[in-house]
């Protein structure tokens, strides 16, 4: 065999970090150790698997063709070794979960409670962010499995329907549109809104159920985070619109109210993403079997 398996974590290392010296830096080894391994593993076969641009390397043609077959047998590689070091409790290996911020914060951690009580000695990293960010991580190769709350369309990616959300509109009880029994078009393009920010799954549904009206709303504030939006509407800044997993609590003690929007779905649906290139290791075969299995019994 022409190559080695560090020849392979460089290359993927590189293809991900599109920096040499990043990747040198995520392998613990000198630039030089790390460049000369690329230039190896190129010269080995006569063939260039980056375009230089600057200091970035950008994968080319045969890089791309390359990047899910050597991520496969590092994978599987990884998971020899694992096996070879396996202590009871540790069958199913480490994880590499991702999700969207409500599913993150309501969902994963009962899902990782289960999952540990199966296997108590495995290592599961939770990676919570927006679905563009989440979706391109999975698409990359750096996450395992993930769960996203928008729609998205990407041809690497599968994409399975998991369960059923409804999304909120909420305000402060003192808002003045608290006590009105259904919201119509001026009532929603007449008050401020706080949203979360483009790129969410949240906003992706709202925006298209306000479609109509978007163009006409007033956006005080957009925010990552959904507890910063909870606190802005409490603070009466405006109206929000938020999945009911996050507001749970807030609406059962009274300091948030929740408003309808007559003929205004705000229905929507969590995904699970997995690389339909990326090898399917037994950590991540047995988590799939998990979300298949406890996906109607999580809290609603």
């Amino acid at each position: 065999m022409k190559f080695t398996l560090r020849q392979l974590e460089v290359f993927l290392a590189t293809a991900k970090q599109q920096h040499l010296s990043h990747a040198a830096q995520q392998l613990a080894m000198s630039q030089s150790a790390a460049s000369d391994a690329l230039k190896e593993l190129e010269h080995q076969f006569s063939l260039q698997l980056f375009d230089r641009i600057g200091k970035r390397l950008q994968l080319n043609d045969a890089g791309r063709l390359l990047l899910p077959k050597a991520e496969e047998l590092l994978s599987r590689a990884h998971e020899i070794e694992q096996l070879l070091h396996q202590r009871p409790g540790q069958e199913a290996g480490s994880l590499k979960v991702g999700a969207t911020l409500s599913i993150g914060s309501h969902l994963c951690v009962p899902l990782i409670e289960r999952y540990r009580q199966q296997y108590p000695l495995s290592q599961i990293s939770l990676e919570i962010g927006n679905t563009e960010h989440i979706s391109h991580r999975v698409a990359n190769f750096d996450l395992d499995v993930a769960f996203i709350e928008g729609e998205i369309n990407n041809p690497a990616l599968h994409i399975q329907e998991w369960r059923q959300d409804d999304l909120v509109i909420f305000a402060s009880p003192q808002h003045p549109l608290a006590n009105k029994a259904n919201l119509t078009k001026q009532d929603l393009s007449g008050t401020a809104w706080v949203l979360r920010e483009n790129g969410s799954g949240t906003r992706q549904t709202f925006n298209r159920v306000m479609h109509d009206v978007l163009p006409y709303l007033t956006i005080a504030l957009e925010v990552q985070q959904t507890e910063a939006i909870i606190q802005a509407v409490k603070s009466g800044m405006g109206l929000g619109c938020l999945s009911s997993l996050t507001l749970k609590d807030s609406l059962a003690r009274g300091e948030l109210v929740a408003l309808h929007a007559k003929g205004r779905r705000l229905q929507r649906k969590f995904y699970l993403i997995v690389h339909k290139q990326k090898y399917r290791t037994a950590a991540m075969q047995h988590w799939l079997m998990l979300c298949e299995q406890h996906a109607d019994l999580m809290p609603s």
